[in-house]
């Protein structure tokens, strides 16, 4: 493994990654906002006011995109003029589509990505609020909008898909890892640069202890270093890696063969998996031995025994 570019400081983008400016790509595929139960929209765009202060959001503008397309609900950080930097807004915005998304019946997988072609997420907005920090904490519960944005995701039931097609840094690299499965551009960069502007990747760090060897972990943290899409790869932080112009197809066969099972198997094996993480292996059998017969009263279970039997394809309906 071996870092493609050094940690860097603040920069003029105010995110926490580097300062290259992200732009809409003409093949990006989330699409449009759209209104009512076809599509929905949350967060504000910021707009910085006159005199340079924090920036403020003007009406009607937003930073997080949704809609439902057949049986896939797409969610996508609206902001790549600020390389779709995390702030309260686009927090809530996706933890908001995460629980619409489990609210449509019809619905089997999630997938979050960034506009444009430059930046998955590039982090926390070092210039989201009044004061030195990206993020402001309720004294009283001990808690921002991003802690509860992962906690919507450790509740969520449905299989969630990054769509990198950018850049994933820092905050940015954490919402990754939130998902349950990543396909990258192979342009991507990875890395947590935190210590360059004098912070700690802290609230991400369960999320990256899950997912790396603690001394490789600690290496990235620590020296902040840019890492490709190859590296990434390498430390199964990500499932793929393909060319940009072969991201959407690929995106495309992997819903398809998630959205062909049954979805009481996956929401019942996510939270089954959730569960045993945290237990001796004497109580992870113990679990396993309960959960099993359980899941195979369900409906989908006795469609998937009886199509078995039939030797047809299972129409699973999710109970």
């Amino acid at each position: 493994m071996s870092p493609s570019k050094s940690g860097r400081n603040r920069k003029s983008d105010g995110s926490d990654g580097s300062g290259e400016s992200g732009k809409p790509g003409a093949g990006a595929r989330p699409a449009q906002p759209r209104r009512g139960r076809d599509g929905h929209s949350a967060g504000k765009k910021p707009v910085a006011s006159a005199k340079g202060s924090a920036p403020t959001a003007a009406p009607g503008e937003r930073v997080v995109r949704t809609e439902a397309k057949g049986p896939v609900f797409w969610i996508t950080i609206d902001r790549a003029e600020r390389r779709n930097a995390i702030n309260d807004e686009v927090a809530s915005g996706i933890a908001a589509g995460l629980v619409e998304a489990e609210a449509r019946p019809g619905i089997r997988a999630i997938v979050l990505t960034g506009a444009g072609n430059q930046a998955f997420c590039a982090g926390g907005d070092l210039r989201a609020g009044p004061g030195d920090s990206p993020f402001e904490s309720d004294p009283a519960r001990l808690d921002n909008a991003i802690l509860d944005l992962f906690r919507t995701f450790e509740r969520c039931g449905l299989p969630t898909i990054a769509r990198v097609n950018g850049h994933a840094l820092a905050g940015g690299l954490g919402l990754m890892c939130a998902c349950d499965l990543a396909i990258a551009v192979d342009t991507a960069t990875f890395g947590v640069p935190e210590t360059g502007v004098g912070l700690f990747p802290m609230m991400i760090l369960p999320y990256l202890l899950r997912a790396m060897p603690r001394r490789r972990l600690l290496e990235w943290c620590i020296t902040g270093a840019r890492h490709s899409a190859a590296d990434a790869l390498e430390a199964e932080l990500v499932n793929r890696v393909v060319p940009a112009a072969e991201l959407d197809a690929a995106m495309d066969a992997l819903l398809a063969q998630i959205t062909s099972r049954s979805p009481t198997a996956i929401r019942l094996g996510k939270r089954g998996l959730r569960a045993v993480e945290d237990m001796t292996l004497a109580q992870a059998f113990e679990y396993a031995g309960l959960m099993l017969p359980n899941m195979a009263r369900t409906g989908d279970a006795r469609e998937g025994f009886l199509a078995f039997r039939e030797k047809r394809p299972p129409e699973f309906s999710g109970s």
